[in-house]
């Protein structure tokens, strides 16, 4: 069966085997080429299963003739979300708050990171700016950071959209970043 005809038989008849045949027959080339973005096995079998849930759920939209150009379009965008979301969760000066190296409330060390004196030192600076911002800025840091809530979460929890949310961390931790490059020069 030719593209065409397995996405008329999904369509018309909810034939799970031909949508099974389509995910094998595309797989390795979505896989492939979320890899070849995210640079991460982990990362790169998320973004193909995603990319087939996307698929499935679109696939009245598909108009062509070969199901692969489109494929590898929505794992190309999927992968380069990602990414995106985890450039946002990066750093300020070196990845102290990205995912996986979270500050724990209060201790003023990182997980899984060894001690040294500059890494407290900047630490410390990180933790006073974080004293000198609003109050809901302070708040918003904490869900995201060190609650690991999810912005969408967050939006729902104070009423606003996540894009607002996202637009707010960013312009907070690039207020973070003056702060502690202000503390450093004085």
């Amino acid at each position: 069966m030719n593209d065409r005809e397995l996405v008329e038989s999904i369509l018309n008849g909810g034939n799970t085997a031909a949508f099974s045949l389509l995910m094998k027959r595309y797989e390795g080339r979505v896989y492939s080429k979320a890899l070849g973005i995210t640079r991460q096995e982990e990362a790169a079998r998320e973004v193909t299963q995603q990319t087939f849930i996307r698929v499935y759920q679109r696939l009245s939209d598909w108009r062509g003739s070969e199901l692969g150009p489109w494929l590898t379009a929505i794992a190309c965008h999927l992968s380069l979300n990602m990414l995106e979301g985890e450039r946002r969760r990066c750093s300020i000066e070196g990845g102290e708050l990205a995912e996986g190296r979270e500050l724990t409330e209060g201790s003023g060390a990182m997980e899984g990171e060894d001690y040294s004196a500059e890494r407290e030192e900047r630490l410390q600076r990180m933790e006073e700016a974080i004293g000198r911002l609003s109050p809901d800025d302070q708040r918003l840091l904490r869900l995201h950071y060190y609650e690991r809530v999810g912005t969408a979460d967050i939006a729902r929890r104070l009423g606003f959209s996540q894009s607002n949310i996202l637009v707010r961390l960013h312009r907070i931790r690039e207020r973070l970043k003056k702060l502690m490059q202000h503390e450093r020069n004085d």
